[in-house]
């Protein structure tokens, strides 16, 4: 089973599995725990390292993380989406998700930095000439702040559902479906302001939807 939620005018689509099935106990009670290793990566695959403020310099221990200023320029001065740029974008954001997904319990699959698994997320390739209008580029973000307040409002609530769903699944070993879906809407809602304003791949503006 997977929760879908398949918008029909929007490019952008995220599933997740559902676990129909008990779940690990350990692994969720120590789920802040288990996360560091994963996380970890993650970091240093999301943006520059610092080694303190006496260092003028970033340290070349990290990545880039999402590659949204290049690819501004790129749009504007030669109507190009780089392909490689493009799937390193999409790839991070879908090992984002693996975490993100683990982190909150609705799965006990340890992430993978580069297999799917019960995360899948739709994100389009896109023909700058074609699909997108490059000069919207420059304002994209902002035209999504109300998106913004928003998520920030539905992230309080997915962490007081965490919470709950982390008791009932120590005492039931089951994440209550209800719960899983708006936890996943929630995901799904930030997936797409992500693709419209950060990773340009797409001009149709998300909608105000947990589906």
């Amino acid at each position: 089973m997977s929760d879908t939620g398949s918008h029909a005018s929007h490019p952008v689509t995220l599933e997740v599995d559902f676990p129909d099935r008990k779940l690990n106990r350990a692994t969720s009670f120590f789920r802040p725990i288990m996360i560091v290793p994963i996380a970890a990566i993650l970091v240093l695959v999301s943006g520059p390292g610092w080694a303190g403020k006496e260092h003028a310099a970033p340290l070349f221990w990290a990545a880039g993380g999402i590659l949204f200023f290049p690819t501004v320029l790129m749009l504007l001065f030669r109507w190009k989406y780089p392909r490689w740029w493009f799937d390193w974008n999409v790839a991070l954001t879908r090992f984002e998700l693996r975490v993100g997904t683990y982190f909150l319990l609705l799965t006990d699959t340890y992430p993978s930095t580069d297999q799917e698994q019960g995360v899948r997320a739709g994100i389009p390739y896109p023909d700058p000439t074609k699909d997108l209008k490059v000069g919207l580029t420059l304002v994209k973000w902002f035209l999504a702040i109300p998106h913004y307040f928003v998520l920030a409002c539905l992230a309080v609530a997915v962490v007081v559902v965490t919470i709950i769903a982390w008791f009932a699944i120590l005492f039931t070993g089951r994440y209550p479906k209800g719960m899983f879906s708006f936890v996943v809407g929630v995901m799904r809602w930030g997936l797409r302001v992500s693709a419209y304003a950060f990773l340009l791949v797409t001009d149709v503006y998300p909608p105000f939807s947990l589906e």
